[in-house]
């Protein structure tokens, strides 16, 4: 079925951060919303290579209530879609093996109460009643929210796209786009291998072609994809889907059962990233191998941790590429150079977590007068002024290795 010729907001990516959108917009009451996605299925690249961690704790009220409504969105989902987003409030213990680290959760958790999200600190003996297989040798604190756990992204993804679908909003796989057509500086319709559409406003929400997407408006953003990976174990006695989410920010991983089995990331120290101008916008990112080294790396920094990880085989790894920016923050609204032509990018590892929030935050870019400091402050607009590729580069893949780095 090609895709029809007319419709007034085109959303390009048919992932988490896309099908979201599509439903915030819904919600809000815009009509006649058209998702595009290149592949033959939804959720089916950076998606689908999420680990689905939802972390409510940050460092700025702000990000803490955008997860905050992510989560509340999740557990609504959850009780009241047909089709379940897999959402498990398992809670989440995030712990400190250094007095600088303990600093760091002090203020995490002020930041929590801030933002009205209920945290503790609690007691290895409490955090070993929590993840019976887990020895929190060494730690030293480890602060618990109870309302964290872990989403299936595919399935959040399809609970997205069936109640956008009840709303009215179209979707359309397997149609890969090529272009935007521009009239009087502000868009005019969007350019597919199946036809052109006609359209007042393109969402981008392309993922790891969001910088390509962006080029071909001229518009230039640093949004570059970084490698990440993470294993999953055989099954695992004493392992269940209950078990709370576990960060162990002084060895740069995350813990969290995957059924019966353990399911083990992090953030390497030598992060690799692609330059999104040497791949087109109706081309493939290139295949990530598996780096052993790198899950070497994740397995010996987890065993003084879990020790059965070293009996355990490897069912699956899973690596894509996720986005980053220099400033470690989205990139929401429109752009003042184009106009109709809005951003929902750069998710710096938090676009499942983040996504029911990033539609928020993008309806209320669009649709309130004045909207909040916060959301102004992730416009596109921010990157307009003169700015350096390389350094750009840099400090993206900073922020992804550096992802659990102490501030300074």
């Amino acid at each position: 079925m090609t895709p029809p010729q007319r419709a007034q907001t085109v959303i390009v990516g048919g992932g988490a951060v896309g099908c979201a959108v599509a439903y915030s917009l819904a919600e809000a009451g815009r009509k006649d919303i058209l998702v595009l996605e290149k592949e033959e299925s939804l959720a089916a690249q950076t998606t689908s290579q999420a680990a689905g961690l939802v972390g409510q704790v940050r460092s700025t009220v702000e990000e803490v209530k955008l997860l905050m409504w992510s989560a509340k969105t999740f557990e609504r989902l959850q009780a009241d879609s047909p089709e379940s987003p897999a959402w498990r409030k398992v809670g989440s213990l995030r712990v400190a093996h250094c007095d600088e680290r303990i600093d760091e959760l002090k203020n995490l958790k002020n930041v929590a109460d801030e933002a009205g999200l209920e945290t503790e600190f609690i007691d290895n003996d409490r955090a070993r009643e929590l993840w019976p297989l887990m020895t929190f040798e060494g730690v030293k604190a480890a602060l618990w929210c109870p309302s964290d756990g872990y989403v299936q992204p595919y399935d959040l993804t399809m609970s997205y796209a069936a109640e956008a679908r009840k709303l009215g909003v179209e979707f359309k796989t397997g149609a890969r786009v090529s272009g935007v057509k521009l009239d009087g500086g502000r868009v005019a319709g969007i350019e597919t291998d199946q036809g052109d559409i006609e359209c007042e406003m393109i969402i981008n929400a392309a993922g790891a072609f969001a910088y390509q997407l962006a080029s071909s408006v001229g518009i230039e953003l640093p949004i570059f994809p970084v490698r990440h990976e993470f294993f999953v174990t055989i099954d695992c006695e004493g392992i269940e889907p209950t078990l709370p989410v576990v960060r162990i920010p002084d060895s740069s991983i995350y813990v969290r059962s995957e059924v019966n089995s353990i399911l083990v990331g992090g953030w390497e120290t030598g992060s690799l990233s692609t330059d999104p101008r040497t791949v087109p916008l109706s081309g493939e990112q290139p295949i990530v191998e598996e780096d052993w080294e790198v899950l070497e790396f994740l397995g010996e920094n987890v065993l003084p941790q879990v020790p059965v990880i070293n009996e355990l085989g490897i069912r699956h790894i899973s690596k894509g590429w996720p986005t980053f920016t220099p400033d470690g923050r989205f990139i929401i609204g429109e752009s003042s150079k184009v106009k109709g032509f809005v951003m929902a990018g750069g998710c710096n590892a938090h676009g499942i977590s983040g996504s029911a929030g990033i539609g928020r935050h993008l309806v209320e870019s669009l649709i309130d007068s004045d909207p909040s400091p916060y959301v102004k402050n992730l416009s596109p607009d921010r990157f307009d002024g003169d700015w350096d590729w390389n350094e750009a580069r840099k400090k993206a893949q900073l922020m992804y290795e550096s992802y659990y780095g102490l501030p300074h």
